[in-house]
């Protein structure tokens, strides 16, 4: 694979963070281990033109007229990286909220870090902290900041709002009276998955990475962007190109999303078929097509969505919406196995629209299809998830033996230095691999993180979180020390995983990690919503530790490709990662004041919200399932996500030992179950329909004009994400104020004049 496709195949993983059980899923990307480099665009003197192989589990060849970089780690670095990583936390905010989806910071604080710190350089020449050389390890640093700083959005797309949610955090509160406690519990989650995997950067970057064929596409692909952008004239002028290009769609999707609040109907939501029942004089049929959730929502964040993802997970969204919103639902209301809720049972004209996404009153009632539909959703979700995991066991196993391993010769020169010796630690420690294209750490130890650093932020981490969960989440010390123990482990899978197939398993890690607690607190004399609470907070600390650490170790992976010191990477993060401990509940509480609809389990159900929260549906319904006797699952819904689920786990046997060689061709014709169950659990196709959109129009644009695409592809679908998730945070706060579209717009084409 060369370096052009290596970069279109991981531009997707690298706008995506997969985090909760409703992630974009994106294609397969193909093992990037070598690829063809054009020596002549990087200043070399071999010969015109001439390509070598360059080897990508070393650092890359840099064009060599590049300066020297003394200090890469600079405030205006930090500050820049904090920034870009500060609206992206909001993007995902608002993104996650509405579909689950959130998406990472590196690739979007790589290039619009470049732009910014290209003007700083030019514009402010010598002045200090301003001006300076700008060079790839420097950009390297504003994307390591980035990442940390657009990190913790996960939690708060999930775990925490189904707290209130499901009424656990106490009768008649919201997240505003709670602040101070959701500001510990993000502290404690976002540092405790940067110390605990610091020391095993040697291990998965430099080590074992080639025995492993630890690739890791997303930071591989963010490296050669950053050094393209950096090779000499040409790779400016395309970075120029690309950032004037992010930046209008930046600008567009913003000013697009805030207009659309005053004009809703006619902007951003197309009801077609409320259109056609208003047309006939209100007596259509075609209002139950409406009901069903069939329209097309005009959102930049999705149509970019689908424009990175490709064709076969957009495809897959779509038809896992038209088996759930246009066969399967239908067919339980028909029999009688759900139930819907009409909006407007006292007007004549929308008496037909009905609600078939509710999920309150669940043992109480009928379920709603969407309750039905969900957990077929989740057990795709956690099977296909569970079984892309296992079936690197190979991989699994030879790491763990090289952990043992260097434990074990990590032991025996201690014991050497003093003079003291052990047969059995001395055998075990010279079993490490042995290969001849052995990589050295370039980084001296001087450049490394210092051992006390990590273990003593460790340390104290440890502690405060036993403190505070004890204190403020009701959760006793041991099951706090059990969900860090799981979240190491998790992290350990998931860096694993994540660095051969470029997909994170932390949808597996973190339903597992409920269900875990939920085994733990079963039987213990916990109330039920006491059980509750720490099945969700547990649950929130292990997958946002293990989120954290596998940011972490990404981050690494690219300044290991630049030249980057793991230091000043390191300090570089955890800057990132405090900013975004104070600003992801800031912006938490201020989505969730200005829409009570996110959280508040009392909210009338007839009224429409704008974001669909299905994330935080799962983990709420999950959490329900452990612990509460009196919510079960309907039988029919539990045999068909038994059998989807056994479905999804033949299918990725298939796919690993059947579909390999010559037959791997036609893995690509296989259905994306992750992106089926993903339209399950959403209740609505709108996002499906847009990002099938996208997917259409980068097809046709690789297909006919790939020399733009490489340019601008990702440039436009990064701003036009970015863009609308800023524009849903200015909305939030027009709502505050009282100056939103709600109050000075118009719901004109809107269903019941409602959208």
């Amino acid at each position: 694979m060369d370096e052009k496709q290596a970069l279109e195949a991981s531009a997707a993983a690298a706008a995506v963070r997969p985090f909760s059980e409703s992630q974009p899923p994106i294609e397969n990307t193909a093992d990037l281990k070598t690829h063809n480099v054009d020596v002549d665009k990087l200043g070399s003197e071999v010969g015109s033109g001439e390509e070598v192989e360059e080897d990508l589990y070393r650092p890359l060849l840099m064009d060599p007229s590049i300066p020297h970089e003394d200090n890469p780690l600079t405030i205006r670095a930090v500050v820049v990286g904090c920034i870009l990583g500060s609206l992206v936390c909001a993007s995902n905010l608002y993104l996650g909220l509405k579909t689950g989806f959130t998406f990472s910071a590196n690739m979007f604080g790589a290039i619009f870090g470049y732009g910014v710190l290209k003007l700083l350089e030019k514009s402010g020449r010598n002045l200090p902290i301003i001006g300076g050389i700008f060079g790839p390890q420097e950009n390297s640093i504003v994307q390591a900041a980035a990442t940390g700083a657009g990190g913790t959005g996960g939690i708060f797309v999930a775990a925490i709002p189904a707290m209130y949610r499901l009424g656990v955090m106490g009768e008649g509160r919201s997240p505003k009276d709670d602040i101070g406690a959701i500001f510990t519990i993000t502290l404690v989650a976002s540092f405790i998955g940067i110390f605990y995997v610091t020391p095993l950067r040697r291990f998965f970057i430099v080590q074992v990475a080639r025995e492993l064929k630890l690739m890791f596409p997303t930071p591989t692909a963010v490296a050669i962007t950053i050094r393209s952008m950096h090779a000499g004239a040409a790779g400016s002028v395309d970075a120029i190109k690309k950032l004037k290009c992010l930046g209008i769609c930046f600008m567009g999707a913003l000013v697009h999303r805030v207009a659309s609040y005053y004009a809703i109907g006619i902007l951003y939501d197309w009801h077609v078929f409320t259109w056609i029942h208003i047309w006939s004089g209100y007596t259509s049929w075609a209002l139950n097509i409406e009901s069903w959730g069939w329209y097309f929502e005009w959102t930049p964040a999705f149509i970019g969505s689908g424009i990175l993802i490709g064709l076969n997970p957009a495809i897959s969204m779509f038809a896992g919406s038209v088996i759930a919103w246009a066969i399967i639902g239908p067919a339980l209301v028909h029999y009688g196995e759900c139930i819907g809720l009409q909006r407007y049972p006292d007007d004549p004209q929308w008496d037909s629209l009905y609600n078939f996404s509710s999920l309150s009153q669940l043992g109480k009632r009928t379920p709603s299809p969407r309750y039905w539909l969900l957990w077929p959703g989740v057990m795709v979700m956690v099977c296909s998830s569970m079984a892309e995991l296992f079936v690197q066991y190979k991989a699994i196993w030879s790491g763990m033996k090289s952990v043992w391993n260097q434990s074990c010769a990590g032991i025996n020169d201690k014991l050497v230095a003093r003079g003291k010796s052990s047969a059995f630690f001395a055998k075990h420690g010279n079993n490490n691999y042995k290969d001849e294209n052995v990589v050295e750490d370039p980084f001296p130890p001087e450049e490394q993180v210092k051992t006390w650093m990590w273990a003593f932020g460790l340390l104290v981490t440890l502690v405060i979180g036993m403190i505070v969960f004890h204190f403020q989440w009701d959760t006793h010390p041991g099951l706090t020390i059990l969900a860090i123990v799981l979240a190491f482990l998790f992290s350990f899978l998931a860096i694993q995983i994540g660095a051969v197939t470029d997909t994170t398993p932390l949808t597996a890690a973190a339903k597992a990690s409920q269900l875990v607690f939920g085994g733990a607190t079963k039987n213990s004399g916990y109330t039920v919503e006491h059980a509750q609470k720490i099945n969700l907070v547990a649950g929130a600390l292990a997958s946002g530790g293990a989120d954290m650490a596998t940011a972490l170790v990404s981050d690494f992976r690219t300044g290991f490709l630049i030249g980057t010191s793991p230091i000043k990477q390191w300090i570089a993060q955890s800057f990132g990662s405090f900013i975004s401990v104070w600003l992801g509940p800031g912006l938490f509480v201020l989505f969730t004041s200005a829409y009570p609809c996110i959280w508040d389990p009392n909210f009338p159900e007839e009224e429409s919200c704008p974001f669909f929260v299905p994330s935080v549906s799962a983990w709420a319904a999950v959490a329900q399932a452990v612990t509460d006797p009196m919510v079960s699952i309907p039988l029919t819904s539990g045999i068909f996500a038994i059998v989807m689920g056994v479905v999804s786990i033949i299918q990725v046997v298939i796919r690993h030992f059947y579909l390999v060689g010559e037959r791997e061709k036609y893995r690509r014709w296989l259905p994306n179950w992750g992106a089926i169950a993903l339209s399950w659990v959403i209740p609505a196709p709108v996002f499906a329909n847009a990002a099938l959109l996208g997917a259409i129009i980068a097809a046709l644009w690789r297909k006919y004009n790939m020399r733009t695409w490489d340019i601008y592809g990702y440039a436009v679908a990064a701003g036009f994400i970015a863009g609308e998730g800023l524009g849903g945070v200015v909305g939030a706060i027009l709502t505050l104020a009282g100056v939103d579209g709600g109050t000075y717009g118009t719901m004109i084409a809107c269903p019941g004049n409602e959208c």
